[in-house]
């Protein structure tokens, strides 16, 4: 059920975006240099906060920070291969990135908030949270692969 509600959702959004010729950084707001690449997304997303006011991930998920007891460190070099194919270390069976499938991948419940996460939705401090837009893009990254690009 949930994997139809996402397609209708993006089959929507591609005729939206297809008819009205929106750019991508209309639709990531906050970050409108956001693409859908690892490098992007580790730069724009983990490393940084933005003007919602939401807090970089790096900010808790390093060496020392809260997130740190997590395993997932977002603000190093080490940073693709903590995510990509790695098990989700509070929640058995879970894997935080699988290629080609955002709605598996564990990291993307965590930022949206679904109903099958441990704990609470990201980022820990309440909000403010990733914008559609910029899920959107994280989204798309995996889709295509979770490439290290």
């Amino acid at each position: 059920m949930r994997s139809l509600r996402l397609l209708a959702c993006l089959l929507l959004f591609a005729v939206l975006v297809a008819g009205c010729d929106e750019k991508l950084a209309d639709l990531t707001g906050p970050t409108p240099n956001l693409q859908p690449t690892f490098a992007s997304i580790q730069s724009q997303i983990f490393a940084a906060s933005d003007s919602n006011g939401r807090p970089a991930c790096r900010n808790c998920h390093v060496a020392g920070g809260i997130g740190a007891t997590t395993g997932l460190l977002l603000g190093d070099a080490n940073t693709y291969a903590s995510l990509v194919g790695r098990p989700a270390r509070f929640r058995a069976g879970e894997t935080l990135v699988i290629p080609g499938n955002p709605d598996e991948s564990y990291l993307v419940r965590k930022l949206e908030g679904g109903p099958n996460i441990n704990g609470v939705r990201m980022p820990f401090a309440g909000g403010p949270y990733l914008t559609s837009g910029q899920l959107l893009v994280l989204r798309r990254w995996i889709q295509l692969g979770a490439k290290n690009d």
